[in-house]
């Protein structure tokens, strides 16, 4: 295989979110059918939306009948982070020709993290080790959706707190962010900006105020994080 050296490098990479989509892929496609939808829409909301936030939020919008502009604003507000990660990788996927709208797609918070965790292995492809790694994390979402809704379909299971292996999922990569960067000041800055979020601000609206917030303290604190 032409490409099997980079193909290799991205599956050994992406192990953490192979096991963290499977289990969390799995809760999803068992509480969509856990409301009587059929089966085969988790693997098509897998491969056309990809996004685990906006497809759990999804069914709440089915079951509610929301129109379309209010499925619009809140999808946007919903996964206006990735618009940060897509700007902090700019330079990276410049070189990346028709792959480049696959490699935007597939930028997930998992994928992100992998991309700049990880240092680049100068002897590889770049792009086609990007597409690969985008291509093995969307993979492992559709098998555990699809997986899910399959037996969910047939066996009754109770749903309650599967949700948590998103925020499980989570802690691992920031750890493995922590142990690759060795600085503490943007865990701090995220941490702080949370909670201040957290408290002071109303729920639908926490997650892009604490971005911002983040943003902010990293241009004044960004001497201490180049460190």
């Amino acid at each position: 295989m032409k490409y099997e050296k980079e193909l290799k490098k991205a599956f050994s990479i992406s192990i953490p979110v192979l096991m963290g989509y499977i289990v969390l892929g799995f809760a999803f496609g068992l509480l969509l059918t856990s409301f009587d939808y059929p089966w085969y829409l988790a693997p098509i909301m897998s491969i056309f939306i990809y996004a685990g936030a906006l497809q759990f939020v999804a069914i709440n919008f089915f079951n509610a009948k929301a129109g379309l502009i209010d499925i619009a604003i809140a999808s946007w507000f919903i996964n206006i982070r990735q618009s940060f990660y897509g700007l902090s990788l700019l330079k990276r996927f410049k070189n990346s020709g028709k792959l480049k709208p696959f490699l935007i797609f597939s930028l997930t918070d998992e994928t992100y993290a992998l991309l700049t965790t990880i240092k680049d292995d100068e002897t590889l492809n770049k792009k086609y080790y990007y597409l690969f790694l985008g291509l093995l994390n969307q993979f492992y979402w559709i098998i555990g959706c699809t997986s899910g809704a399959v037996i969910g379909s047939y066996v009754d299971f109770n749903t309650a707190g599967l949700e948590f292996s998103l925020t499980a999922l989570f802690v691992v990569l920031c750890i493995e962010q922590y142990k690759s960067l060795k600085n503490i000041y943007p865990f701090l800055i995220g941490a702080i900006s949370s909670i201040f979020a957290l408290i002071f601000i109303p729920s639908d609206k926490m997650l892009i105020v604490s971005i911002i917030i983040a943003l902010i303290m990293m241009f004044f604190f960004r001497k201490r994080i180049e460190k």
